[in-house]
């Protein structure tokens, strides 16, 4: 470990996580909020601490388990510690009472093999049922050990501004590990967490921090200069971005969301870019008067739902612990809604795009299905088929399913469909 392993450091962890596990926004504003009352913390300190809290979600099933009983923030932090990130009882025993001592080495030798399945792979037993009725009994250990690696970061480049052979060039200058994605073009994947806020490609709009499978669902829509399209659930923009990108900023683009405070974090991001066919604009709902005005008149139309988030369980694993089926079913209510409001739009030979970051078919082709039953205009298309005409060579069906132990990428769901 390159930190110095103190006392202090656990007290932070141990806080953190105990307002993690209270909490109900997103972990990460939860750490930065955190990181942001303790600036005495350094880079160093800040990465231990999260990546320790981090590893407790992540784990935290098979962590309770070793926790005889007593499952406390202290006692999942010192399991974590112990058990996943191999810190022997000599390096823990400035924090180890006696008792404590004595139940870690317990806690080190129990053998994850004797317990239940779902709690082994670290999984609430509804998801775990879920995951067996959809997904081949040979892949669920595979796709659930991938879900529970934290995630590698990945850029997207700005083809207004520079190329991905040059960006490479660039970091691996300035000493940073990088190589090109596997299959988006404008990829590129770096090796750990490097800060790059401050880096002049990113103040400059060259780089942005984007999953390759976010930028797929982009070359999906497959938006061309000219057109009119809409991002019709934008939040911050990165798919907006990219996809004014690849209009090489012509045409007009709408980028959708009811949130004002997720448009405005959009704004620097726009600026940075160079783009100036974006239009950003708040809806009070999936049935504005601003959507209604638009009906039948736009080319192509992005759909990225609002969902459960099951896909990106390696940088939210939260959401594992926060989900459950009732709110699955709520979501695919929402869903349904917004699929035939932004369907509304698009016009006839135009395209739609639906997708979602989640793993699982209630909110993904059982939405679709319905969709298409009450709307027989619309028909899919094949992902595959799309892809592959832009030299983009992945195995991922005729509606798109990118998993992490198959593709390295956060799990997405993909529909596209044209209107006859």
């Amino acid at each position: 470990m390159s930190t110095r392993f103190t006392p202090a450091l656990f007290h932070h962890a141990q806080k953190l996580l105990s307002e993690m596990l209270r909490a109900t926004s997103a972990a990460d504003r939860v750490v930065a909020d955190y990181f942001r009352q303790h600036r005495e913390l350094g880079q160093g300190d800040r990465g231990f601490i999260a990546e320790a809290v981090f590893s407790v979600l992540r784990r935290k099933r098979s962590l309770a388990a070793r926790c005889a009983g007593e499952q406390t923030s202290r006692r999942l932090l010192l399991a974590a510690l112990a058990c996943l990130q191999r810190m022997n009882l000599r390096e823990l025993d400035a924090v180890l009472t006696a008792a404590e001592r004595h139940w870690l080495a317990q806690a080190k030798a129990l053998q994850l093999k004797e317990l239940p399945a779902a709690v082994r792979l670290d999984l609430p037993d509804w998801l775990y049922e879920r995951l067996v009725g959809q997904v081949a009994e040979q892949e669920i250990e595979p796709l659930v050990l991938a879900l529970n690696q934290p995630a590698p970061l990945d850029l997207r480049i700005n083809p207004l501004k520079t190329g991905r052979q040059e960006v490479l060039e660039r970091l691996h200058a300035d000493g940073l590990s990088a190589e090109a994605c596997t299959y988006s073009p404008l990829g590129i994947r770096l090796a750990g967490k490097p800060a790059l806020a401050k880096h002049s490609l990113f103040v400059d709009g060259s780089i942005e921090v984007q999953d390759e499978g976010s930028q797929l669902l982009g070359f999906l829509l497959q938006p061309r200069r000219g057109e009119m399209v809409a991002d019709f659930c934008a939040g911050a923009g990165g798919k907006t971005l990219l996809l004014g990108a690849l209009m090489r900023s012509q045409g007009r683009l709408y980028a959708f969301d009811v949130a004002e405070q997720r448009l405005a974090r959009l704004k620097p991001r726009l600026a940075r870019s160079g783009l100036s066919n974006v239009h950003p604009v708040r809806i009070d709902s999936e049935r504005d008067i601003k959507i209604r005005r638009l009906a039948g008149k736009l080319d192509r139309v992005l759909i990225d739902a609002p969902c459960s988030g099951l896909g990106t369980l390696r940088r939210n694993p939260y959401l594992k612990w926060r989900q459950t089926p009732e709110s699955i079913a709520e979501l695919g209510v929402r869903q349904a809604a917004i699929l035939t409001a932004a369907a509304s739009l698009v016009k006839r030979g135009g395209r739609l795009v639906y997708a979602t970051c989640s793993l699982l078919e209630e909110e993904n082709e059982t939405v679709v299905r319905a969709f298409l039953t009450q709307q027989p205009e619309f028909a899919i298309c094949s992902a595959g088929e799309i892809l592959d005409k832009q030299e983009i060579a992945i195995d991922c069906g005729e509606q798109l399913h990118l998993l992490p132990h198959r593709h390295g990428t956060d799990a997405f769901y993909a529909a596209v469909m044209e209107r006859r």
